[in-house]
């Protein structure tokens, strides 16, 4: 009988600690972060593009001022606010690509330049980085066979 109320209060314990999610809301405010980051990036596009540079060079402009943007909010702490309210919607992009890059190099700059910043810079997106060369050079490999053989 003792041992099951611990079971019982060890239920209510981990049922009042345990967050509850509202998949709606949190999709919305993914949907509305992810959306302003690229509404953000389509004025820089338009206004490189209103400034005479072409299309190309204009996504290349506007792809380094949102890095710019989201390595200068990690580095005064306020990107990390706009992840937790927007969950995916600022992950995903590429400015949570740069976040991922650049906290680490922020936390771990106190460590030096070559075990501290050098060591730790790709732990957060290292594995993105590996995993994507590594099945781009899948893909072509299969497309090389593929072409070789005729079949493309």
């Amino acid at each position: 009988m003792d041992k099951k109320k611990q079971q019982e209060a060890y239920e209510n314990y981990v049922k009042k600690k345990t967050p509850v999610h509202n998949l709606p809301a949190n999709m919305a405010k993914a949907f509305v972060t992810g959306g302003a980051i690229c509404v953000i990036g389509q004025c820089i596009l338009n206004f490189c593009e209103r400034q005479g540079l072409d299309k190309d060079i204009s996504g290349g402009w506007t792809s380094m001022a949102l890095i710019l943007l989201s390595v200068l909010l990690t580095g005064f702490n306020l990107y990390p606010s706009v992840a937790k309210w927007g969950g995916a919607g600022a992950l995903v992009p590429i400015t949570g690509f740069a976040n991922s890059v650049a906290s680490p190099a922020i936390e771990y700059q106190k460590e030096g330049q070559v075990m501290g910043i050098g060591c730790k810079i790709f732990t957060i997106a290292g594995p993105v980085i590996l995993y994507g060369i590594f099945s781009s050079w899948l893909l072509g490999l299969g497309y090389w066979i593929l072409k070789i053989s005729g079949i493309m």
